[in-house]
């Protein structure tokens, strides 16, 4: 039985290998240009920045050089149910100066398509097994991010020699870049 998280709270992973599922819907209210919501994930060390670019997995870079994480690609609409974004982890082959897994969705172009997470609904992100489709955890975004373009759903980090999941559901207004600044080594 998966465990559901609030924001705040943290779980143990003790499967090495897993997959990250995203997920969001845009409310049918909204009319206008299409939303394409993006899933990454910068891979820090202690300092907390990127060890190298290639340790960003996103639309532009699928994997990183570790083969540790490996992004499912870009799905510019969201349609359907279920995870619109993926990715693949495998942390019993993850660089040893890697600590922190990251996970952010923001919105591509989101300023100049006047696009926000207040205009998004249902969003979250769920660890599972993929090898049995058996969901370990989920954190839904219940919150209202109404000028926000960009959110941390959530993070891996390791600590005293254990791999832990936190629901951070952070948002803020400064799109991929803020993200890419603030991690950048």
């Amino acid at each position: 039985m998966a465990i559901n998280l609030q924001k705040g709270e943290r779980a143990d992973l003790a499967l090495p290998k897993f997959t990250i599922g995203l997920g969001w819907d845009v409310n049918e209210s909204h009319s206008g240009s299409e939303f394409d919501l993006d899933a990454s994930v910068f891979m820090l060390g202690n300092n907390r920045k990127i060890p190298a670019d290639e340790y960003f997995v996103f639309y532009n870079n699928l994997e990183s050089p570790d083969k540790s994480v490996k992004h499912s690609g870009d799905n510019r609409t969201g349609a359907g149910d279920g995870d619109d974004e993926t990715l693949s982890v495998d942390l019993s082959v993850i660089n040893p100066a890697i600590q922190e897994l990251c996970v952010v969705v923001t919105i591509h172009d989101a300023v100049t398509r006047k696009q926000n997470f207040g205009q998004v609904r249902n969003s979250f992100i769920r660890i599972y097994d993929a090898n049995s489709n058996q969901e370990i955890l989920r954190y839904e975004l219940g919150e209202d991010f109404s000028i926000e373009t960009a959110v941390e759903f959530g993070r891996i980090y390791k600590r005293e020699n254990r791999w832990r999941f936190e629901a951070v559901g952070a948002g803020q207004r400064g799109g991929l870049q803020e993200y890419v600044d603030r991690y950048a080594g």
